[in-house]
């Protein structure tokens, strides 16, 4: 039986340590190339991006080497976000896509995800697929159909247009002063060319990346940096971007964040009123805040929750012909213009809500009362499965008793971390606090 490496995410890991090693990287490439190159031609491509930590080097080459060791040729885009290599596989005829990041883990991770030639995330099937090549013995290409190797230098200003196609007509940034974190990160220049092109003027942070700071005390996951200059600064808004940039945080005049339930509320109800949320439907994770389900129901709206992970939403989105969905932390998902969550589009977005409606971030970032929350995480040893024993599942049967018509609980397994992670919504912080309290005890009496 093949090995199972691809998580939620596409492949994720500690640099150098299995499965994130070159020569593990080598063979995921040539893996790939032999299941796109399944004609025998020489006209296949393939679009490489990262983002800008060390170890991003090793894997782009390593990469390169197993993908035109099958015949690939192969563009190499350099650092750009996420979406960028989403957007720019189809619009180059590309037969697939790979981003190398680890998102907004720390610089010693990295991970390789897929994108399909439509521009969206391969499905789980192609993945298997490429798992079951990965074990195999891999065909190399004859020599004569070895493939090329290239740069291509203006990837990241063919993705600028195209964010800034997604802006009203004739609407400016004049006279807005943005914070734009960009986390060390892929959006680290074009961000801010963005947004000093349309009008704003930016005050960056997070745009020297040196290799391993990329989400270090900056971005979508540590707003404080952004929060501080905001107030320094006397900006109007301020936009938090992860290490790929497929991810968003927003922070009002006062440094206070608000998290993608809240923006994705401002959208449905601002595309709703514009007859242009299709199916009247928001699509979004099972770790959303109850309040956003309530709050679109107020204003005769669905919410269709998934499983957690954007690749998720967006299959949903697809299946239903929904064009807006997205996560609590922050990937926002609008299928009229891009295939994946993009952190750059929807603080654009964001923007241009503040433009139309002459108001302060404070007031379009407050949609709805949340739901008090809580969630924790807990370790657990490798191979270990906490959540089968008798102990976890009583106290869970106990919790969901307790919550019964006064809010919810969600427990899961981490996608990419030998995690479970406990969460819980409810009006009672006292109830909360103890359901929460109860489990993760005894899922860790379970892992001792």
């Amino acid at each position: 039986m093949a090995e199972k490496l691809f998580g939620t995410d596409g492949v994720r890991g500690t640099a150098n340590v299995r499965p994130m090693t070159a020569d593990m990287a080598l063979r995921i490439g040539a893996a790939a190339g032999r299941y796109f190159r399944n004609d025998g031609s020489n006209g296949h491509r393939v679009v490489i991006g990262k983002d800008t930590r060390l170890s991003g080097y090793m894997f782009e080459n390593a990469l390169t080497a197993g993908l035109t060791s099958t015949g690939m040729n192969v563009l190499l885009l350099g650092p750009v976000p996420t979406p960028a290599v989403g957007m720019l596989t189809t619009s180059m005829r590309a037969d697939v896509g790979i981003m190398i990041s680890a998102s907004h883990n720390p610089h010693h991770d990295n991970g390789i995800k897929f994108f399909g030639p439509d521009g969206y995330k391969l499905s789980d099937e192609a993945q298997t697929a490429i798992e079951e090549l990965i074990a195999s013995d891999i065909e190399p290409a004859q020599a004569a159909n070895i493939g090329r190797a290239r740069r291509i230098d203006d990837g990241r200003f063919r993705y600028a247009e195209r964010v800034k196609s997604t802006f009203p007509s004739g609407m400016r940034l004049d006279g807005l002063k943005v914070v734009i974190d960009c986390a060390n990160g892929a959006a680290y220049r074009v961000a801010p060319e963005v947004l000093w092109e349309m009008g704003a003027t930016v005050i960056p942070v997070g745009t020297s990346p040196d290799g391993f700071n990329i989400n270090d005390g900056c971005g979508s996951t540590n707003t404080q940096l952004a929060a501080e200059t905001i107030v320094a600064h006397g900006a109007d808004v301020g936009i938090c971007l992860d290490g790929d940039a497929d991810r968003v945080m927003i922070l009002d005049e006062t440094g206070k964040v608000a998290d993608g339930d809240q923006l994705m509320a401002l959208m449905a109800d601002r595309w709703a009123s514009q007859g242009r949320l299709a199916g009247d439907t928001l699509v979004a994770t099972v770790m959303s805040n109850l309040g956003l389900e309530r709050y679109l129901t107020g204003k005769g709206l669905h919410l269709e929750r998934t499983k957690v992970g954007d690749r998720y939403v967006v299959e949903a989105m697809r299946s239903r012909g929904f064009n807006l969905g997205g996560e609590q932390s922050g990937h926002i998902v609008m299928t009229d213009y891009a295939t994946t969550g993009d952190g750059l589009l929807a603080g654009v977005q964001f923007l241009a809500a503040m433009i139309d409606s002459g108001q302060k971030a404070s007031a379009l970032t407050q949609q709805f009362e949340t739901v008090p929350q809580m969630l924790k995480n807990v370790r657990y040893a490798a191979g270990a499965d906490p959540l089968s024993a008798a102990n976890v599942s009583s106290a869970i049967a106990d919790a969901e008793t307790k919550l019964t018509g006064k809010g919810r609980l969600l427990i899961r397994k981490s996608g990419t971390e030998p995690l479970v992670r406990v969460m819980a919504e409810c009006e009672d912080p006292v109830m909360l606090e103890a359901v929460v309290d109860g489990i993760v005890a005894e899922v860790e009496a379970a892992s001792a």
